[in-house]
């Protein structure tokens, strides 16, 4: 029986290449045995792209969340019995329709309300939104514990740790690996001219805007050391940071007898879409396959933490609990979406999220336990604000 699937996001870089992923499969799999059905695709404003993809995979509803783009959603798919709805009511209620899978693949914080109403209704969520779990870690785990709910992650390195975790009580250490982004090399005074094309042009991943910067500040891995605590409830000592160019390992198990379990893979995200939406089966895909002998060489490195302050700044998040993890979620979107319109250079990024560490931890914030939707909006709404405000008040930091 085909699996349902239901893509939250879908216009996105995830979301289009899960769209590829349920095509390639079911056009690979034997006449007649469909192996994906959608049943949602759910968009924010990109309403063409949105009627392209649901020609294309025939969904049984579509959803912008745009109000306005209601009238062109239901015109673009006029005739085609697709069910269309807009809103963010809307985009909430279509998280709760029955599916076997829900993708949650919408950028940002933004993806939060959707992804908690799936694990409330104990569906089984691929999570490729890291800062769901960042910003709300506590309060969704909570909610799977209550409803049954998995959680599988789609990000390239949880999803490689899932791999090949066996016994966690078994487990040292676990490692994800980071490219390192197109900064890799650059000193500061470089990376303090750096424009946001330049930021966004990652060497290997194909991936929306808002990540590839975070890849070039290796704020992904800071939210990602986060996720890799809450997701497999190991402690922040126990999860390490690695400078891998190639991105051929993407993540590996320790285990006390020595061993080292790696998962390994060309740079591509629909294998762990694929792996995620087929689970526990594994799916035929038209990904590249990997060639060892070709590639030759696998570098490594640690994190350079001078550069690249984002993963220390993570450990501090992690040390200081829920809502630290959320400080450090709301200042980087805040700040990164500043450098993307011109408002601050590529390193006040960073700045600007060690600046809201620092506020948290002499305020009243930090009594906030964040395990409520209500106090997690109130205190990433708050955290945007001071951000703007601190990012305006002190325009001659170096890479201002």
């Amino acid at each position: 029986m085909a699996e349902r699937i239901s893509i939250m996001g879908a216009t996105g870089s995830i979301g289009l290449s899960a769209a590829d992923v349920i095509a390639d499969a079911n056009a690979l799999a034997p006449a007649g045995e469909p192996v994906f059905e959608v049943e949602v695709l759910c968009a924010g404003r990109q309403v063409e792209e949105l009627i392209v993809l649901a020609l294309r995979l025939k969904p049984r509803l579509a959803v912008i969340r745009d109000d306005g783009a209601l009238d062109a959603l239901r015109d673009g798919l006029a005739g085609t019995g697709i069910e269309t709805a807009a809103g963010e009511a809307a985009c909430i209620e279509a998280a709760m329709r029955p599916c076997d899978k829900l993708l949650a693949a919408i950028s940002g914080s933004a993806g939060l309300a959707s992804t908690l109403a799936a694990v409330r209704q104990g569906t089984t969520v691929a999570l490729a939104n890291k800062e769901s779990i960042v910003c709300a870690g506590g309060l969704i785990l909570s909610e799977a514990r209550k409803t049954g709910a998995t959680i599988l992650p789609v990000d390239s390195e949880h999803n490689a740790i899932f791999q090949v975790l066996q016994d966690k009580r078994d487990v040292e250490q676990l490692t994800i690996t980071a490219s390192g982004g197109p900064f890799r090399t650059h000193s500061l005074e470089a990376m303090s001219r750096a424009t946001p094309e330049q930021a966004k042009a990652h060497p290997n991943w194909d991936m929306g805007v808002k990540n590839s910067i975070d890849s070039a500040t290796l704020m992904n891995k800071a939210l990602e050391f986060i996720e890799a605590a809450y997701l497999f409830d190991l402690p922040a000592e126990q999860i390490e940071v690695l400078i891998h160019p190639q991105s051929i390992i993407h993540g590996m198990a320790h285990y006390r007898d020595g061993s080292v379990l790696a998962q390994l893979g060309v740079p591509d995200m629909k294998t762990p879409i694929a792996h995620a939406l087929a689970w526990p089966r594994r799916v035929e895909t038209k990904v590249a396959r990997l060639n060892l002998a070709t590639l030759g060489t696998l570098d490594f490195a640690p994190v350079d933490d001078t550069r690249f302050p984002a993963v220390g700044y993570a450990r501090r998040a992690s040390a200081l609990g829920n809502a630290a993890a959320t400080v450090l979620n709301s200042a980087n979107e805040a700040a990164v979406t500043a450098f993307i319109s011109g408002r601050c250079g590529f390193l006040d990024i960073s700045w600007a999220v060690g600046e809201m560490l620092d506020m948290f931890e002499g305020s009243n914030f930090a009594g906030l336990s964040c395990m409520s939707l209500e106090e997690i909006k109130y205190l990433d709404t708050r955290v945007r604000d001071l951000t703007d405000e601190s990012l305006t008040r002190a325009p001659s930091r170096p890479g201002g």
